[in-house]
């Protein structure tokens, strides 16, 4: 579809994506890069960004370049764009040799409006004489350089390609250039600045809060059971991702999943490429599957109805956490970011961290980052206050829908149990793990005790106040709050830290947060009460809501894609909800532009009549 450029933004938003207005900073971002200025923009995980530089691509003259890491991403939004009937096509290593020749063929004679390339095929010499060719014929629209902060060194996500991606400032200093990522954090943002030469580019930096994600944090006692209870009564059939940090730990948990009944599949990067692909491609284009993954899954995921995102261990950092929660609710609607964890998490991620090869300096600043990511699991106030605030960024007031928020914290003088524990760490000489301490406290005379005489020590037994789990609470909690560490060279043994010394010597009171019983289920009806579902408004009651997804899935079978692509569930939503009963009726939802309208209007009209009927 060659668009002509008299259309102005907001037709084209209409026409061509179906939405009546922009949101948040699109169009000034759109008018700026469509009369040629160079941008870096600062956006979260489904707030838009694609049609940041996808409106440009069809506003100006030219084809439009889209620099993107992963074969996923591009194949999704590739898919996405010829169904709103967009020239789009992609470059990289998943084509043959003759779909590549296609593709540079349409290339050259000027048949596409948006090209997606991997950035090791940019790079090619040969690529970038064949752009100089279509600079200097049908001439190239803009370059937009997609999940920038593949350029940052301190992520895991690093790129040394993204690095090079100055050649097209140097080669083609006309073009205007666009830097898109969701990752919000300043060294990150500098550094894409620098190594991108965007100097001189305008930032456009959005609100990084999601709404409409319900952060919960809860201690692990038991954690596939917690997990599974967390999916029953919330997600039964909904599609989610779960992290886990090892590759034999996702592995286990998804065929035990599976046994317990789930649709549950691995990936992990010691996966070969086919099973990853095949899940991969399960997950994007069948409703209610459920991916365990390592952080190896995700950059470049696009499925919009992904109804949760759980941790089963720590991710490393809020970035990490912020980046990986965020693949939830892209649509908008209510979703869930669920985590457990426990002593043992700080204990394994700080040993990983100091057991790494990485320099000093960078281990340094790891370290920082998990005690922030420690710090907002055990943080009394709003998850969304707390997460914005890391990024520099204040909250308006408390969301009332996060579990501190919903069911505040009660926080406790911990003061003289602090002095205990920590006490019983020095008096043990600084080497032994939190069971053991634990032992010591609570008087408990066991093997181990008696073989180091810590039976005799003057705080054997003097915490029999507090219960074991009160305990493992007291030091977590220490841990986190750096008044304790783990020492690498005595297998996670715990230490003091210079911040004890204040509490041991009273010149500092200690305030924790009274965690919960584990196995209270007081608050079972509270979440069940605000089950992710009710964001569909009672949909999946609806028999009108089956019909509607069982043609939407019957559409996307016939054409090889995932259900999204067809209609995202928002769309779906208010379909349900409207019940148009014209095709002008269907042109006024949200989602719905012109080429979709035509595609797929009297196909659903159908359904709905036939519901209203009882055809069905």
């Amino acid at each position: 579809m060659c668009m002509p450029t008299t259309h102005t933004p907001l037709q084209l938003l209409h026409d061509i994506f179906g939405y009546t207005a922009f949101r948040d900073a699109q169009q000034a971002i759109v008018e700026h890069v469509s009369a040629g200025g160079d941008a870096l923009v600062l956006m979260p995980t489904g707030g838009g960004k694609s049609l940041c530089y996808q409106l440009p691509a069809l506003l100006r003259d030219g084809v439009a370049i889209v620099v993107s890491p992963l074969i996923a991403l591009m194949q999704n939004q590739v898919e996405a764009l010829q169904q709103l009937g967009v020239k789009a096509a992609f470059l990289n290593s998943s084509l043959e040799a003759e779909a590549v020749r296609e593709v540079s063929g349409q290339l050259t004679r000027g048949e596409l409006k948006i090209l997606y390339v991997a950035p090791e095929r940019l790079l090619m010499p040969n690529f970038l004489v064949l752009m100089e060719q279509v600079q200097a014929g049908y001439g190239i629209a803009l370059f937009a350089i997609d999940e920038a902060h593949c350029v940052s060194q301190w992520g895991h996500d690093f790129r040394p390609e993204y690095r090079q991606l100055t050649v097209l400032h140097e080669r083609f200093p006309s073009v205007p250039r666009i830097a898109l990522t969701a990752t919000a954090d300043a060294p990150t943002r500098g550094e894409i600045v620098e190594r991108l030469a965007l100097e001189n580019a305008q930032q456009f930096v959005s609100s990084f809060d999601r709404p409409n994600i319900k952060y919960r944090i809860t201690l692990k006692a038991n954690a596939r059971q917690q997990l599974e209870a967390f999916l029953k009564a919330e997600h039964p059939d909904d599609a989610g991702i779960v992290y886990c940090l090892s590759r034999k730990k996702v592995e286990e948990t998804a065929e035990w999943l599976k046994a317990r009944g789930w649709d549950a599949l691995p990936y992990h990067a010691g996966l070969d490429a086919d099973t990853r692909n095949l899940n991969q491609r399960r997950f994007l284009r069948e409703e209610g599957v459920i991916m365990v993954a390592t952080v190896a899954f995700g950059m470049g995921i696009d499925k919009p109805n992904v109804r949760f995102v759980a941790h089963l261990d720590l991710p490393k950092s809020m970035e990490g956490y912020y980046q990986e929660t965020g693949r939830a609710g892209r649509d908008g609607l209510l979703a869930n970011a669920w985590m457990t964890y426990g002593l043992g998490d700080v204990v394994s991620m700080r040993q990983m961290l100091d057991s790494g090869d990485a320099p000093e300096e960078r281990k340094r600043v790891e370290r920082q980052k998990l005690d922030a990511l420690l710090g907002f699991c055990e943080s009394t106030a709003c998850r969304h206050q707390t997460l914005l605030r890391y990024f520099g960024e204040q909250h308006p007031g408390d969301c009332g829908q996060c579990d501190n928020c919903l069911q505040p914290v009660d926080t406790w003088d911990a003061t003289q149990a602090a002095q205990m524990a920590l006490s019983c760490v020095y008096r043990t000489g600084q080497r032994f793990g939190v069971v053991h301490l634990i032992d010591v406290l609570l008087g408990k005379v066991t093997e181990k005790i008696q073989q180091f005489n810590h039976q005799a020590l003057s705080t054997f037994g003097v915490g029999q106040g507090l219960a074991q789990a009160q305990w493992s609470s007291v030091f977590r909690q220490l841990v986190a709050g750096g008044f304790l560490e783990s020492d690498m060279q005595l297998y996670g043994g715990l230490k003091l830290t210079e911040a004890a010394r204040p509490v041991l010597r009273g010149e500092q009171e200690v305030w924790l947060r009274r965690d919960a019983e584990v196995s209270s289920r007081k608050s079972s009806k509270v979440e069940r009460s605000s089950r992710v579902k009710e964001a569909y408004a009672g949909a999946h009651e609806d028999p009108l809501w089956l019909v509607l997804k069982a043609k939407r899935m019957e559409l996307a079978k016939e054409q090889g894609v995932p259900p999204y692509v067809i209609f995202h569930d928002s769309t779906l939503l208010e379909i349900l909800n409207q019940k148009p009963q014209t095709l002008d009726e269907m042109g006024r939802i949200s989602g719905i532009g012109q080429a979709k309208l035509a595609r797929y209007g009297d196909a659903f009209l159908q359904e709905i009549k036939d519901a209203a009927t009882g055809a069905c």
